[in-house]
């Protein structure tokens, strides 16, 4: 018996191969008649309906391999990538910290080590903590120098911190808010070094002008220690704000005042009593007594976890007044007792929208 011949699928003599050459010779010669290139093997598509005459169909011959966004190509996903780009930002930010290939400007600021390292220290506190809700971000310019003025409360500076958060997190621009900062801060060891990082200054005009002419944005609360001191029962009732120094800095510059009123920082840690004594030995402006503090310890300097509100008002703009308007007392009187209305304001406001002191 002869050997049985095996046809090859695509032989001319398959089933069918005769009629299948021919609906490809004639599929080519349309895409010819066309001026478009014949593919082998390529899918031909049903015929469009008038709903989809704008969909291009795609095939897979048609698609060339894409690059990974990360720039890494062959397999792996796209978390791998990420994972290495991570590393590798990392192992170049420790190496430019040894190799000390990083600015830092006349007050100390060093941009970078604020936005990838104390920023992300920060953030944890501002946005799983305190869940800060922050208001009227917009008020604040894109660009050049604004003096941002605040209450303040909580026994412990936070809520400058989280306002410095809220404005490089949440600002369209980005902005650093530049603090200034009382003369304790800068004789603490550790916190010295961390706040003129972090762009904090001295409370002083020279300072704030500089900041200012330089186009910073420049936050202060005016009620010191008089503002972090205050016993709970004064709470959310501004103290006074000093000689109205910050609004003789903004008349020289011609930056706008922005009023800033904080809501939540006055119950993190209830004052309801004073060491004075204590305090005097120590050298601070005060020694707080809190419902767990120092009766826990440790435990009880942790902040309560309470709800905040940040808002920043409308800007109150000085580039109207001619420049020896600063050495006018009543003028300054007056723009102070405004921003001070404005932020009391706004304070009583809010604590009547909150719902609760934590939710």
């Amino acid at each position: 018996m002869a050997d049985a011949k095996v046809i090859p699928f695509d032989d001319d003599r398959s089933r069918g191969g005769a009629g299948q050459r021919a609906s490809r010779r004639r599929a080519a010669g349309s895409r010819r008649a066309g001026n478009e290139p014949a593919v082998v093997g390529e899918v031909q598509p049903l015929p469009a309906r008038a709903s989809d005459q704008d969909d291009e169909p795609v095939t897979r011959d048609e698609q060339p391999p894409q690059p990974r966004q990360d720039g890494v190509s062959g397999g792996g996903d796209s978390g791998q990538g990420g994972l290495e780009r991570r590393l590798a930002s990392g192992l170049a930010f420790l190496r430019r910290r040894l190799t000390g290939d990083y600015e830092v400007d006349d007050f100390g600021y060093d941009a970078e080590l604020t936005d990838q390292v104390l920023m992300s220290v920060l953030r944890p506190l501002y946005e799983k903590y305190f869940r800060v809700d922050v208001k009227g971000v917009e008020n604040i310019p894109d660009k050049g120098g604004a003096l941002i003025v605040a209450n303040h409360s909580g026994t412990l500076p936070l809520d400058g911190l989280m306002m410095q958060v809220a404005v490089h997190d949440r600002h369209p621009a980005g902005r650093h808010l530049r603090l200034l900062a009382a003369d304790l801060v800068f004789v603490l060891p550790v916190v010295n070094e961390l706040a003129r990082k972090l762009g904090h200054t001295l409370a002083c005009a020279e300072d704030a002008e500089r900041l200012l002419a330089q186009g910073e944005l420049v936050g202060v609360m005016p009620e010191g220690f008089k503002g972090i001191g205050k016993p709970f029962s004064e709470r959310y009732k501004l103290q006074r704000f000093g000689r109205g120094g910050f609004v003789s800095t903004a008349l020289r510059e011609g930056a706008p005042i922005i009023p800033c009123s904080i809501v939540g920082a006055e119950e993190i840690y209830p004052m309801i009593g004073n060491a004075r004594t204590l305090a005097r030995l120590l050298g601070f402006p005060y020694f707080p007594l809190t419902p767990t503090f120092p009766w826990l310890g440790p435990l009880g300097a942790v902040p309560l976890p309470t709800k905040w509100t940040i808002q920043f008002g409308e800007p109150i703009r000085t580039d109207g007044h001619p420049p020896e308007a600063a050495e006018d007392p009543m003028l300054m009187f007056n723009l102070t007792d405004q921003v001070r209305e404005q932020i009391q304001h706004t304070l009583y406001k809010l604590l009547v929208q909150r719902r609760s002191v934590f939710f």
